[in-house]
């Protein structure tokens, strides 16, 4: 693995506050608004009285087991200080808030969740997402050919600005290894709603996951895609059913095997009956969806990594 080395040690003998071997993991988690995270943290009456919130889940006793360990004995939620995030202009412990705003999640939750647990060592998310970006235009790879796309050169320069400046970011891993572990993807909507985007959606998904690996010397990276499946599976119109073929196609091909990712999430889908909103493109604004995708992109990474050599 290509390991991102910001860190040194210095003469007087000290050392890295974690093993050398078990330095921090990074992750980079990107998209479009489905990224950025529309999922509610608070129960409030107006929206369909706080059903499919992220208070609603931890308060309700059928959801306790998964979902009460998000908050302390006093029901604050808790920060984990072993698992930090970059997103954008903010940055911190992970813990709810860090969705499009504050106030709302996005798949970093539950990613976080499952990738702390998984390492001894320290993680850092950085999270890099924009609502209403194409794969096809903004986030278009230099091997699709054609204008590279503006996102993608934004999404690479905020990583490595990132990278670059993490022991300042976050002093308290300042004489540690940074080890770039994968790449999270959840995106589609603007592709789906335009056919010739649609039609070249999973040629440009494969270059993407190539570029990307490329541009951040980091050949063989494990990477996963999310489905984009809002509507569940009653989805029948052919742009959508298209688009999500193509995603999960790409994840397929015979030169990603062992190194790339497909999250189903269609089974997340939560009707607006029982969510925040009835914004069917950005998931109900259901905080429970959000979370599920991230778990399950957390878990498909780390079979990504147990196969890796």
């Amino acid at each position: 693995m290509i390991r991102l080395l910001l860190c040194f040690i210095f003469a007087s003998g000290i050392t890295c506050s974690v093993p050398a071997k078990e330095n921090v993991k990074v992750f980079v988690l990107a998209g479009q608004s489905n990224m950025e995270g529309h999922g509610k943290v608070a129960a409030e009456q107006q929206a369909n009285g706080g059903k499919g919130s992220l208070e609603w889940l931890v308060a309700d006793p059928a959801m306790a087991d998964k979902y009460s360990g998000l908050v302390d004995g006093q029901g604050d939620w808790i920060e984990r200080s072993d698992v930090q995030i970059v997103y954008l202009d903010r940055k911190g412990n992970l813990s709810p808030g860090f969705g499009h705003r504050e106030g709302y999640i996005g798949p970093e939750l539950g990613f976080g969740q499952v990738v702390g647990n998984a390492f001894e060592s320290p993680v850092l998310l950085i999270k890099v997402a924009w609502g209403g970006k194409s794969l096809a235009k903004d986030f278009r790879p230099p091997s699709a050919g054609g204008e590279v796309g503006p996102y993608y050169k934004e999404l690479l320069k905020l990583t490595r600005e990132t990278l670059r400046d993490a022991k300042t970011l976050f002093p308290q891993y300042s004489d540690c290894e940074f080890e770039l572990a994968g790449f999270g993807w959840h995106q589609g909507w603007n592709d789906r709603v335009n056919q010739a985007f649609n039609d070249r959606y999973e040629e440009n998904m494969v270059h993407f996951i190539h570029d990307i690996r490329n541009d951040l010397e980091a050949p063989g990276l494990p990477f996963v895609i999310a489905e984009t499946g809002m509507s569940g599976r009653e989805e029948t119109h052919p742009r959508a059913v298209s688009l999500m073929k193509a995603q999960a196609a790409a994840a397929q091909r015979e030169t990603f095997r062992g190194n790339v990712g497909f999250v189903g999430t269609k089974d997340f889908f939560r009707p607006k009956e029982v969510s925040p909103s009835g914004q069917s493109y950005h998931w109900n604004s259901n905080a429970e969806t959000y979370y599920l995708i991230g778990e399950g992109m957390g878990q498909s990474m780390l079979k990504l990594l147990k196969s890796k050599p």
